[in-house]
């Protein structure tokens, strides 16, 4: 019976060893790995919508409090102004969560762009939602407080060819977007002044 204690506590010192060691170790690679899912994830769609800015949108960002959550925010500047921000929400696609990056205009509430970050859509089929230019493009200039829908939903967005439901998971974070937007945009205009001056 004592070997069995023995053991028993060898077992117990050893996974706590063993749990701090990794708790230890996720810390210190936390702000690598999230920066590296910023340049590689993110980026790619942020430099697309935001494409012509004259600044760097992921060094130019900032977190902003929503409800219960932290939200990066991510700031273009145009003709020597920063008055372009963009964040992710996300809709429900065909195989799950579609991740989708909007940029606004803040002086005159319109989007700038539309990119898909993350997805797990039918390749060549719902992937196309991320790269067809025609579908992303019907958001450009529209107001961010439009609701957006499908045709096939009495809406005004062409869903991609055979993938309505990755369509509507991309208008769905869309019309998020614009929930966010209307909730922080005074925050989110007192931030970006303050980081002007």
């Amino acid at each position: 019976m004592g070997d069995l204690f023995k053991l028993f506590i060898a077992v117990v010192i050893f996974s706590a060893f063993s749990g701090g060691v990794l708790a230890t170790v996720r810390n210190a690679t936390q702000d690598r790995i999230e920066y590296q899912q910023l340049v590689f994830v993110k980026g790619p769609a942020i430099n697309l919508i935001l494409e012509g800015c004259t600044n760097d949108p992921l060094q130019d960002r900032f977190k902003i409090k929503d409800q219960d959550k932290e939200r990066d925010i991510f700031v273009g500047e145009f003709d020597g102004k920063k008055n372009v921000v963009a964040f992710e929400t996300y809709g429900k696609g065909f195989g799950g969560d579609i991740g989708v990056i909007t940029a606004i205009d803040v002086d005159t509430d319109k989007i700038v762009g539309v990119a898909v970050t993350t997805h797990s859509e039918t390749p060549g089929v719902g992937s196309k939602a991320k790269t067809d230019p025609g579908f992303r493009g019907q958001f450009d200039g529209q107001p961010i407080a439009d609701v957006f829908r499908v045709k096939a939903d009495g809406g005004k967005i062409d869903s991609v060819s055979g993938a309505t439901i990755s369509s509507r998971g991309v208008a769905a974070a869309v019309v998020q977007s614009g929930e966010i937007y209307k909730r922080l945009k005074d925050d989110l205009k007192n931030k970006m002044k303050a980081s002007q001056g």
